[in-house]
């Protein structure tokens, strides 16, 4: 029963770190935008879908796929943000929600019209596993896409900490009007925020391409997921979503010990409604643009 209790917990943290890595990407555009992407989950399918082809077609490991599949989702979002979400950033926060809405029906319906079936990525190593002592064992593919989320994470941390373009986002969601003032692009900043969200969601469903089914639908899940995790850790709060998120991983994987694997969902929105009802604005104070609110 103790190694059981052990491994799942593992598990929970390891999936985990790619729930944070997702949530990271909604947070960051939460914080500097005040911007509800609902097209956050359909960013994640088109990297499992990236790397997939990039595997099938030329053969392409999805952990090395996985830059191409950000670069990609970089560009994607920077034009999303720069031709249509920029049109109406002004206006009221249900335009940009229902703006995103469609193109999260768009991206999703495509994929279905293209690719209708589900598909699995199998490399070589899916089921090798590595053993760490007393009867505890964990899968490689689980192992590594947590080490590159993790990885990606902090480098994205680094980034908005101590480089001018990371320090110029950071005034931006604090006080837009100061960081015009002081020469900040704020419409540049918006791009290229956007775009690094988007990058973050593809990062992640390239690195879990390889052990889970790749499929149009499957962003949904991991939306509601990283929503959930966003409002735990505290909005637009970038350290609040990588702890909400092993918060979630783990919950979820100990959940699946008491209820079947199929609906530990449950485990994840009884935790969102228990956060709404004691701390509704999450374990750690609001950020960037909620801050101010």
């Amino acid at each position: 029963m103790i190694n059981l209790l052990v491994t799942t917990l593992i598990n929970g943290l390891l999936i985990g770190g790619v729930y944070s890595l997702t949530a990271i990407g909604l947070t960051l555009i939460f914080g500097v935008m005040g911007t509800a992407n609902f097209a956050h989950g359909t960013f994640l399918m088109a990297g499992m879908y990236i790397a997939y082809w990039f595997f099938k077609l030329m053969g392409i490991d999805p952990y090395l796929s996985l830059f191409a599949a950000m670069a990609l989702l970089f560009v994607f979002g920077w034009n999303i943000q720069k031709y249509l979400l920029s049109k109406i950033m002004d206006g009221p926060h249900y335009y940009t929600f229902l703006l995103t809405l469609g193109i999260m029906a768009f991206m999703e319906n495509t994929a279905l019209f293209l690719w209708p079936d589900y598909r699995q990525l199998i490399v070589s190593y899916r089921t090798t596993e590595i053993s760490l002592g007393s009867g505890h064992q964990i899968d490689l593919v689980r192992l590594l896409a947590f080490s590159l989320a993790v990885a990606l994470t902090f480098a994205l941390y680094y980034f908005l900490s101590l480089t001018e373009m990371g320090k110029a986002i950071r005034a931006t969601s604090q006080n837009k009007t100061a960081a015009m003032l002081v020469g900040i692009n704020v419409s540049k900043i918006y791009c290229i925020t956007f775009a690094i969200g988007a990058a973050c969601a593809g990062a992640a469903g390239a690195v879990i391409a390889p052990f889970y089914p790749v499929a149009y639908n499957i962003g949904d899940i991991f939306l509601l997921v990283a929503f959930v995790v966003v409002c735990l850790g505290g909005m637009g709060n970038f350290i609040g979503a990588m702890i909400g998120g092993l918060i979630i991983g783990l919950a979820e994987s100990l959940g699946a010990l008491i209820i079947p694997g199929g609906q530990k969902q449950l485990i994840t929105y009884g935790i969102f409604i228990i956060i709404l009802f004691l701390r509704p604005k999450g374990l750690l104070r609001f950020g960037g643009y909620w801050q101010a609110q």
